[in-house]
This record gives C-alpha cells, sequence and structure tokens, in this order.
C-alpha cells in the first residue's frame, strides 16, 4: 500500500489540464471506431437485412475482446504499455480504413462475403479495444483520478459524437441517390483519420507531459516496468531507481489473484454494470422499439440520447458531494439498475416514444456516473505496479459483462423465433 502523503503532487509540474485534454481525445479514440461501426447500423441493416448486423456485429467484437483482454490482463506486469498502446490505436485505424476500402471494392453490395470481412473487422475492433482500454486505463490508474475520469468521459464522448455526426449525415444526405452509403463512408472516413490522429498524441504529446512523467516515474521507483518505453520516450532514461534495490520490499506487490479478491465488490459492480446496459444497448434499442413518428430516425434518435447522458453522467462524479464512494453502495446501485428490464419491456410494449427515450436517458446517465465512481476510488491506496495490474483487472471484468449482455441479448432474439 501507498501511503497518503506520496499521493501529493509537487506543485510546480506543468501540464495538468492539457494531460486531460489528452486523455479526453485518448478516450474517443477508445471506442471511436466501434462507435462509429454501431452509429451507422441503418446503413448495414440495409445492407444485410437477414443477418441481424447490430446484434451480429456486437455479438462477433466481444469474444475477441473479452479473449484479449483477459491474455493481457494475466501478463499485464511484463507488457510494455507503450507498444501495447500504440498498436490498438493503430488497429483501430487500419480496420475503419479497411472498412471503407471494403465499401468500395464491392460497390457497397451485400450478401454473405462482405458481411464476413465486416465480421472479421469488427473482430479485429474488439482485440483493439483491449487492448487500448486496458493499457489505458491501467496506466491512467496510476496517475491521478482526473486523468481516468477524463479519459472514460472521452469514452462515453465518443458515443455522443458519432451519434451527433449520424444524425447530421443522415439529414444531409437522406434525399440524394445512395445516401445511406454516402453518409456511412463520410463517417468511417472521420473515425479512420481521428484514429491517426490519437496514434500521434499518444506518441509524441503524452509522454512528455512533465506531469505524466512525474506520475510514471513514481511507478517505476516503486517496482513497475510497463512504464519503461513511455519514459524514455518522454526523455528519462533511468526507469529503477537505486532505492527499490536497497529496499526490496518496494518491488513488492499483490498478485492479481489477491487484487481481484480485495476488490471483488468493485469487480461484481462493473460486471452487472455491463451486463445490464448491452443486454438492452445497443440491440434492443436498435431492433425492438415498435414503430413510431420518428420513423427512420427513432433508432438513431434512442442511441444518441443513450450516448450524450453517458456522457453527462461521467461528468457527475466530479461534483465530490455527490459522488458514489461506498463499495456496497455502488454494488446495489449497479444491482437495482436490472429493474430497468421489465421497465424497457413494458414500455415497448405499451408506452410511447416519450417514456422510452426517458427510459434510455437513465439508462446512460447511470452506467456513465457508476463507472466513474468505480475507477477513481478503486486505484487509492495502491502503488504503481498494484494499480495498473487492477485497471486491467476491472476492465476483464466490464468485457465480461458486456459479452454476458450481449449473450443475453441474443437469447431474448431466439426466444422470439429469431
Amino acid at each position: 500500500m501507498r501511503n497518503t502523503d506520496e499521493n501529493e503532487v509537487p506543485v510546480k509540474l506543468e501540464g495538468k489540464f492539457a494531460a486531460i485534454a489528452v486523455c479526453w481525445l485518448l478516450g474517443n479514440g477508445c471506442l471511436f471506431s466501434w462507435n462509429s461501426m454501431l452509429t451507422i447500423e441503418d446503413y448495414y441493416s440495409s445492407l444485410f437485412p437477414n443477418y441481424h448486423p447490430t446484434r451480429v456485429l456486437t455479438l462477433v467484437y466481444q469474444p475477441f475482446a473479452l479473449g484479449t483482454i483477459a491474455l493481457l490482463a494475466y501478463h499485464e506486469a511484463k507488457i510494455n504499455t507503450r507498444i501495447r498502446n500504440l498498436f490498438g490505436y493503430s488497429l483501430f485505424f487500419l480496420s475503419s480504413f479497411l472498412l471503407i476500402i471494403l465499401d468500395v471494392a464491392t460497390s457497397g453490395k451485400g450478401g454473405i462475403g462482405p458481411f464476413i470481412a465486416v465480421c472479421v473487422l469488427s473482430g479485429a475492433f474488439g482485440v483493439a479495444d483491449a487492448h487500448v482500454q486496458g493499457g489505458m486505463t491501467g496506466d491512467l490508474s496510476l496517475t491521478c483520478p482526473e486523468f481516468i475520469q477524463s479519459f472514460l468521459a472521452g469514452v462515453a464522448a465518443s458515443g455522443a459524437i458519432t451519434s451527433s455526426l449520424r444524425l447530421i449525415t443522415k439529414a444531409v444526405f437522406e434525399n440524394s441517390q445512395d445516401g445511406f452509403r454516402k453518409g456511412a463512408i463520410t463517417f468511417l472516413s472521420i473515425s479512420a483519420v481521428f484514429e491517426l490522429m490519437c496514434v500521434f498524441l499518444y506518441a509524441y504529446v503524452f509522454s512528455k507531459l512533465p506531469i505524466v512523467k512525474y506520475y510514471r516515474s513514481r511507478a517505476a521507483t516503486e517496482g513497475s516496468m510497463t512504464v519503461s518505453a513511455d519514459l524514455a520516450a518522454g526523455g528519462i532514461q533511468t526507469v529503477q531507481s537505486g532505492g527499490a534495490e536497497e529496499d526490496p520490499k518496494c518491488l513488492d506487490r499483490l498478485s492479481n489473484k489477491d487484487l481481484l479478491l480485495q476488490n471483488k465488490d468493485y469487480a461484481a459492480t462493473m460486471f452487472l454494470l455491463y451486463v445490464l446496459t448491452l443486454s438492452i444497448f445497443p440491440g434492443f434499442l436498435a431492433e425492438d422499439t415498435g414503430k413510431h413518428s420518428l420513423g427512420s430516425w427513432y433508432a438513431l434518435v434512442l442511441i444518441a440520447m443513450y450516448n450524450v447522458w453517458d456522457l453527462i453522467g461521467r461528468y457527475v462524479p466530479l461534483i465530490d458531494s455527490i459522488k458514489l464512494k461506498s463499495r456496497k453502495g455502488l454494488l446495489l446501485a449497479a444491482i437495482s439498475r436490472f429493474a430497468l428490464i421489465p421497465a424497457f419491456y413494458f414500455t415497448a410494449k405499451y408506452g410511447d416514444q416519450g417514456w422510452m427515450i426517458f427510459l434510455t436517458s437513465f439508462l446512460g446517465l447511470t452506467h456513465g456516473y457508476l463507472n466513474v465512481c468505480v475507477f477513481t476510488e478503486a486505484p487509492k491506496g495502491y502503488k504503481g505496479p498494484e494499480q495498473n495490474a487492477l485497471g486491467n483487472l476491472l476492465v476483464l471484468c466490464l468485457l465480461a459483462g458486456l459479452f454476458c449482455g450481449v449473450t443475453s441479448d441474443w437469447l431474448w432474439l431466439i426466444g422470439k423465433g429469431w
């Protein structure tokens, strides 16, 4: 455990606000490509009407993400975080670019071949997500709470931004010939450019900020080996301190098993949080909400409302007086959200679109709020290597919850007779 006075940061360190801004942009990049694929679901639904693309692409994505993060979390102490994150952002860029190439090469035609290719790229997004989300969360867990809050807000902002852009492109191209396709290609192009920007931000900007170098240097003195390449990129060649050799206890850390047992309530909260959310979003919202006056805009509006309120929810914990810090309180809040399942079911069957928009907004608000509360509270009191490991373990629980949520959504679909 780290003493509380060691959490103090020298006042003269510069770059905190710049680091917060970069974390926000990198958080955007963590899911911008994937959210882009989800947000153009109306295009893929028209292209592959018989394959349930919204649900299938999510189902393909999750096993790759979960399997990759399980492997990375197990070996996190030996993995070069810089290479891991750069690989993830680069894979996001490459996969987004290949989606454009695929669409151009097939002239926007459907069929099983193009659909399988889209599924393969969806799996690539899952691998990239596991590298970036686990790597960045672990890395930022050994810094200050503001950094990880900003990163998580950026993750949510990617959904809000992509939803807003999709509404704009739909409005612009709706009445034009081949409008769906033009909007989707525009969307994917923006996504590819943004992911490339994230590669350069992480490679050439983030590592050189003084406050980032301070936190990573401190983690290195506590035995962290994952930050060495990033420190070298920031101009710090000496990673291990002599103090660590003089006092071997500095290099002692809890095992992953011990960390998970000590934080089983946080782990359960993350798992349940994502099980519930993914059992509703995006599949149910995109396909099972009935017919309403908004027509083809309805699913897009619901997804946009979820993303906007998810983003708002991730800023609410900045108000310390209303931030939930109790472990039991967070777990109970995650469990209580399961009341939303019957609420959504009966609203879709008997309610109007106003109630559905309200429930979707509440789903996003609580999801974002509880996310930030867990990720900012859990690492407190641990040493750098333990914080990095705990961040990876929580992301593992997150993705496990995602996978179970998507699976439950598919069981619902099968129960309806496909």
